[in-house]
């Protein structure tokens, strides 16, 4: 069963993303912010499948985790969601390590297919 580590500072959102990928029968751990997802990655060495982060967020944003997380586990796959088309632009720049972008807000549907298209794909490169 694929690991997911979600971070996003709004409650409501991790609740939704949890529950929605959960149905894909998907194990879901949640920060609220990019500093305590960092410390879940660094104390479970890694050991997730995908992490999943908003980028506007307080303490560490998601760009910031992102670029710490590929530094220091190379292989995790990362998708970033965003409501916001200036994030949207910073994260464009780093498409050797994010997967994809999903623009919120989105859909169920549109989470769990963007969550199985990430993990789907073969390693980064």
């Amino acid at each position: 069963m694929p690991r997911v580590l979600i971070a996003d500072d709004e409650e409501s959102m991790r609740v939704l993303v949890a529950r929605a990928i959960a149905m894909d029968g998907h194990d879901t751990v949640t920060a609220e912010d990019g500093a305590e997802a960092l410390d879940i990655l660094t104390r479970e060495k890694g050991a997730f499948d995908l992490l999943l982060t908003d980028i506007q967020m307080p303490v560490m944003d998601g760009i910031a985790l992102a670029l710490a997380a590929a530094r220091d586990f190379p292989k995790l796959k990362i998708l970033l969601m965003t409501g916001y088309a200036a994030q949207r632009e910073r994260a464009s720049g780093l498409n050797a390590i994010v997967h994809d972008v999903v623009t919120k807000p989105f859909s169920v549907h549109d989470i769990r297919t963007a969550v199985a298209d990430a993990l789907a794909a073969g390693a980064k490169g």
